[in-house]
């Protein structure tokens, strides 16, 4: 790998953001970035995310914020840390629409492209619904204090159940049966956690919760993955574009549920990473997963800290015992969310940032693209992680999802301090035309076409669950 993690002076425990750690290695984002325009425009028009915003029978939605260009900055400041990765040969933008192309999706108005998360109005606004797991269906009645009666489905209980109801019992609620509701109203309290810096969703918070180190060996970064689904898979697919070696961790019993969609999705995600499968209620399963992460030099996982806490792993402990090395954590809402942190998916999160009210309105909200916070923070976390190991590492980041959305609707201007919404926040006079049978973003004397999303195409398989259980773990017990 190319980027080796360089001895330096500690600057402190203090937490600070992603912003600062790009600074600190000349690579923060530039100023156009941060405002929407017709280049921004362009990006999204292309990126395959437009494709998939607004009403099914109505021209896609601009964004209202650099979503693509993010992406796209993003996948170039990889490369400039990683130049001979591959990089750039991956259109970072084009990240944004890859699931949709490989699933199929379309455009859906108040109900997210894959179908799994509405839009719901409350008694008092509205709010993002997403019904990803059976778990979550079956959970519909104590959530909302009702019985199905004669209710046709699922959607039908929850539209009427949600009606009766304010947003605050609602998320209270949902909060207490781990259950991926968000406001569709800006909603930005402060850190539960005063040491946090107070700056406006930061795309990452950071601790270094240790002295910069060096590596303890010559060889490849190691990337131990715990992660799972879309947002974890991508960051630690992207180290792998960068040159680490990438073992993928899943439980026996319960692994990666992205395995039991379409294989052409997970490829995507783990294609050239090792496969582990371990029995976590076996005290064996718990010691090769402590081997492991002293292996690594990059912890990837998206669980609540409570979850690795039942086996004794504390992730600024572990940073602090392993110079050099990094933890990224991806969640919904961000670790320190209180005791009782909330679930979050990548189409609900991003409601929550205020993106499906700034696509349409207070009064009609509208989804954004596909789950678009799960790719925009695979991208921001692995950014993070290289410029961490670029700075000698010792950091404990913190990556969460709503805030990589909110990130950039803060910069565009589009709430006032009340999160109300702004609509001069973000102005931009580029405009949508038919096309032939397709649509165009017109800006000036400029056009582009609005592309259907697409995908890359993995150069190989993923590895079957445990392959590489045997000799991975037999590794452990031999000297680099």
């Amino acid at each position: 790998m190319t980027i080796a993690p360089q001895a330096g002076a500690s600057r402190g425990f203090e937490p600070t953001t992603g912003d600062a750690l790009l600074e600190a290695t000349g690579l923060g984002w530039s100023e156009a970035e941060g405002r929407s325009g017709s280049g921004a425009d362009f990006d999204w028009a292309q990126s395959g995310a437009m494709w998939l915003s607004g009403e099914p029978d109505a021209p896609p939605r601009l964004a209202p914020a650099p979503l693509a260009t993010r992406a796209a900055e993003g996948l170039d400041r990889l490369h400039r840390l990683a130049p001979g990765g591959g990089f750039d040969r991956i259109d970072g933008a084009a990240l944004l629409g890859e699931r949709a192309a490989i699933f199929g999706f379309e455009r859906q108005g108040d109900v997210s492209p894959s179908g799994s998360c509405r839009l719901l109005r409350a008694s008092d606004g509205w709010l993002a619904l997403n019904l990803a797991r059976p778990d979550d269906v079956a959970s519909l009645p104590a959530w909302l204090e009702a019985e199905w009666g004669d209710a046709r489905d699922a959607w039908e209980l929850a539209r009427r159940g949600v009606a009766l109801r304010t947003q605050a019992d609602l998320l209270e609620r949902a909060r207490l049966l781990s259950l991926p509701v968000a406001p569709a109203s800006r909603v930005n309290p402060p850190p539960i956690n005063p040491d946090w810096p107070t700056s406006p969703s930061p795309w990452c918070r950071v601790v270094r919760c240790a002295v910069p180190g060096v590596r303890r060996s010559a060889r490849r970064i190691r990337v131990v993955d715990l992660s799972s689904l879309w947002a974890g898979p991508l960051c630690s697919q992207l180290l792998a574009v960068a040159g680490a070696e990438v073992v993928k961790v899943e439980s026996r019993k319960r692994p990666d549920g992205a395995r039991s969609g379409p294989a052409a999705f997970f490829d995507l995600l783990n294609a050239g990473k090792r496969s582990v499968a371990l029995d976590f209620d076996a005290p064996d399963g718990v010691r090769a997963l402590w081997g492991l992460l002293d292996s690594a030099d990059v912890v990837v996982e998206s669980a609540r800290p409570r979850a690795l806490g039942q086996f004794g792993i504390d992730a600024n402990d572990w940073v602090r015992s392993h110079p050099g090395a990094v933890w990224l954590s991806i969640t919904g809402w961000g670790r320190e969310d209180g005791a009782l942190p909330r679930v979050a998916f990548g189409d609900d999160a991003a409601v929550g940032a205020g993106l499906a009210v700034a696509t349409g309105s207070e009064q009609r909200p509208l989804f954004c693209g596909d789950a678009i916070a799960d790719p925009l923070a695979g991208i921001h976390a692995a950014l993070a992680i290289l410029v961490s190991l670029e700075l000698g590492g010792g950091h404990l980041l913190d990556v969460a999802l709503r805030d990589g959305v909110a990130d950039l609707l803060d910069g565009a201007g589009l709430f006032d301090e009340a999160g109300s919404l702004n609509e001069a926040g973000s102005v931009t006079k580029s405009r949508v035309e038919a096309s032939g049978e397709g649509w165009q973003v017109v800006h000036g004397n400029q056009r582009v076409p609005v592309l259907p999303p697409r995908t890359r195409v993995p150069s190989q398989a993923a590895r079957p669950l445990g392959l590489d259980t045997g000799t991975v773990l037999e590794s452990l017990s031999k000297p680099c």
